[in-house]
């Protein structure tokens, strides 16, 4: 019952901050580290992917009459819209594939610490708050005006958020609205680019380590990614209305505040990076 208590958590976890530019990952080890997640490493580390897909299914779900392209009544302009959205967040993956399968190994040996984590939500916070105060005009103001070029920049530009803490929302968004997107764009993207994404990192994880599990660990998976798609969906919700009304600067004080709260802690209690 205590493994299930721990999944329902991380699955709460997960959906709260997977769309917001707070770092899901960064927040999934810090919890872990306190709660002590039960399993071995391969299971904790499978646990966590595939609850980011229970979030990314939300979207799925959320954005179905964005998404698919079959939906009667639909136009031919509309479901050629529909395509070249789904194009555009594949060419978007592309890059964390190609980068994340050659690094795989060494973000984990080296990246996937305390230390880092709190490092990382700090200067990603920075960015964020320097982002926001900028004054300048978007020059892309929807995801069909797109260009496949922008979108595989931002892909490479996603790659950041193998960092932990770093944000694989926050890295799109910020680096969308640098490239000239308005912050409700980026935020769809980054909201179309999570689905390529999280099923490619979930897909890979269940091959590698999915037979090999127990009837006990297929529920808590279920749990963590039940609880994680509901959770997100009610996210999504709020941040789609919160960008109308507010910007990211928030969430930037968030990051640091949260960072720096991380390090100190781990200073007075002599806690190791590991």
């Amino acid at each position: 019952m205590h493994m299930f208590i721990q999944a329902l958590v991380l699955g709460i976890v997960e959906g709260m901050t997977e769309f917001l530019p707070i770092s899901s990952t960064g927040h999934l080890i810090l919890v872990n580290h306190f709660i002590n997640f039960e399993g071995d490493f391969d299971f904790a580390e499978m646990f966590d992917i595939v609850i980011q897909l229970g979030a990314i299914l939300s979207v799925i779900v959320y954005f179905w009459h964005r998404l698919y392209p079959l939906t009667p009544h639909i136009t031919k302009d509309e479901q050629k819209a529909v395509w070249s959205l789904w194009s555009k967040a594949i060419v978007g993956v592309l890059p964390a594939l190609v980068i994340g399968a050659a690094l795989e190994h060494k973000i984990k040996e080296y990246l996937f610490n305390s230390t880092v984590v709190s490092a990382a939500l700090v200067i990603g916070g920075i960015i964020l708050i320097i982002i926001e105060r900028r004054k300048k005009e978007a020059s892309i103001t929807s995801v069909a005006s797109l260009t496949y070029k922008t979108a595989i920049a931002i892909g490479f530009i996603q790659c950041l958020a193998m960092i932990p803490g770093t944000s694989r929302s926050a890295a799109t968004i910020i680096g969308a609205m640098l490239l000239g997107a308005s912050r409700a764009t980026a935020v769809e993207y980054s909201f179309f680019l999570a689905i390529p994404t999280m099923i490619a990192a979930s897909g890979y994880s269940l091959l590698k380590h999915g037979t090999s599990l127990t009837c006990t660990q297929w529920q808590v998976l279920a749990v963590g990614f039940i609880v994680s798609f509901f959770v997100a969906w009610a996210v999504i919700a709020f941040l789609m209305n919160y960008i109308r009304k507010h910007d990211f600067k928030l969430f930037g004080y968030y990051r640091i505040v949260l960072g720096v709260i991380i390090i100190a802690f781990m200073y007075i209690h002599g806690i190791s990076v590991h």
